[in-house]
């Protein structure tokens, strides 16, 4: 299944979805990222959004843009923020501010060594982060990447592959696809 087959298993209320599916990673619209990066992106969000079909796709529609380390990187993107996401949400949304002081003694060694560009798994994870409500992750990784010199646009066009996946796997659940 690629994403053009997936697209046009979609029903007519998702005609948005459709058309946001066909233009993100297409690459005249990827506003300051690599193609390789945005695939990168598109990958390890289609990961965290657990659903088989949207996984399928876009695994199908990257395979001739990304090499191993890059989908190794995809998979441990969204692996590290599974656990990183929920652990400083909650550090950051509980009232008791005194979490937020306590070491969080979670191996996490694959961030500091991810086996591609830096920049590149931030990236990932920022979009896996988006996907998973932790407000806490995204801001650490918006530093990162800022101070890595990515623009605001391509830090937008990453949220906007993490948003329409996100759609793109609702109306999977919803259709039973």
């Amino acid at each position: 299944m690629t994403i053009e087959t997936l697209r046009a298993d979609f029903p007519d209320y998702a005609r948005d979805t459709k058309i946001n599916l066909s233009k993100i990673l297409a690459e005249d619209s990827l506003s300051g990222l690599t193609l390789p990066q945005a695939h990168g992106i598109a990958l390890a969000a289609a990961y965290a959004t657990k659903q088989k079909a949207i996984i399928d796709a876009v695994v199908a529609e990257t395979q001739s843009v990304l090499d191993e380390a890059m989908v190794v990187a995809a998979k441990a993107a969204a692996t590290i923020m599974g656990m990183n996401n929920v652990y400083y949400r909650f550090v950051h949304l509980v009232n008791d501010k005194e979490y937020g002081t306590m070491p969080a003694n979670l191996r996490m060694n694959i961030i500091g060594n991810p086996g591609i560009a830096k920049v590149d798994f931030e990236l990932m994870s920022l979009a896996v982060s988006a996907l998973n409500g932790c407000g806490m992750c995204m801001d650490a990784h918006v530093h990162e990447v800022i101070k890595a010199g990515v623009s605001k646009q391509a830090i937008q066009h990453t949220i906007r592959i993490a948003a329409v996946l996100s759609a793109a796997a609702q109306c999977v659940v919803i259709e039973g696809l």
